[in-house]
């Protein structure tokens, strides 16, 4: 009777652990980004990340396996820095995922060592340019927690990735090129750069012409924003890959385009 009694607890208790173990989160989710102070202003580079939503990032597959590196800080919703882990950007609608703001961050420092990089998420999902020109509330917004993160470092750039939401409407792409130039130019003034580096990223290659029926106007627009303002980089995102829906960078391809980002920052900040 006795050992029945013993193996009984014995089940009831492993039943009790396996319980307390299936409610208890994994460390990747139960742990916050560490708030840090940055380091001195000559040594932090600071770098905006704009536009919608393959700015934020869609797919969170990678996030449970991801690395903190605590030379790449990010500026989170309370103003304060804290080690970049993704996702960086919030959003109440949609769960963000894999941006190529971290990537870039990483790829940079491959070149930068001795420096810490800064990134501003500013960037929200399904917004389109009108939201972003001078006076609209994306890009007060945007400028405002600019000039905030500047009190700590340098603004070396820009990194912009949006026009998904001006491909449905004629109206909106005929004139992107002309608004996109002019929001860029306002945001160099505001901030007192007039030869900020901006990077463009291209349109996802896999977006489906029948739903984005002026696609090819805008890409042609993003394609030609280089032309049209000085120290502007361009990020091809040829054979980048979605996540399944037609509409974001896979996890994996938003690794690569960071990349490209970074080598096209490089470019645009070291134009003559």
């Amino acid at each position: 009777m006795k050992r029945i009694i013993f193996v009984l607890v014995g089940i009831l208790f492993g039943v009790y652990c396996t319980g307390l173990h299936s409610q208890r989160p994994a460390q990747s989710a139960i742990s916050a980004p560490v708030v840090v102070v940055p380091p001195v202003k000559v040594s932090f580079h600071i770098y905006l990340l704009m536009g919608q939503s393959n700015m934020v990032g869609r797919d969170t597959r990678s996030l449970a396996s991801q690395v903190d590196d605590p030379r790449v800080l990010a500026l989170n919703s309370d103003n304060h820095w804290v080690v970049a882990r993704e996702p960086i950007h919030t959003d109440a609608r949609i769960p963000p995922g894999q941006g190529p703001g971290i990537p870039f961050a990483l790829e940079t420092l491959k070149a930068t060592s001795k420096v810490t990089i800064g990134l501003v998420p500013c960037a929200v999902g399904g917004t389109p340019l009108r939201r972003w020109v001078k006076g609209a509330d994306l890009y007060e917004a945007c400028v405002a927690r600019a000039r905030l993160a500047a009190q700590a470092g340098s603004i070396d750039g820009v990194l912009w990735h949006q026009g998904e939401a001006d491909t449905t409407s004629q109206e909106n792409a005929d004139v992107y090129e002309a608004r996109l130039v002019q929001m860029f130019k306002d945001l160099r003034k505001d901030l007192g750069r007039t030869d900020l580096p901006i990077v463009v990223g291209q349109l996802g290659p896999f977006l489906d012409p029948a739903k984005y029926p002026y696609l090819d106007t805008v890409r042609a627009a993003i394609r030609n924003i280089p032309t049209d303002l000085p120290h502007v980089g361009y990020a091809d995102s040829t054979g980048l890959e979605d996540r399944g829906d037609k509409l974001h960078f896979s996890a994996d391809s938003q690794k690569v385009f960071g990349a490209r980002y970074a080598k096209a920052m490089r470019e645009a900040a070291s134009e003559k």
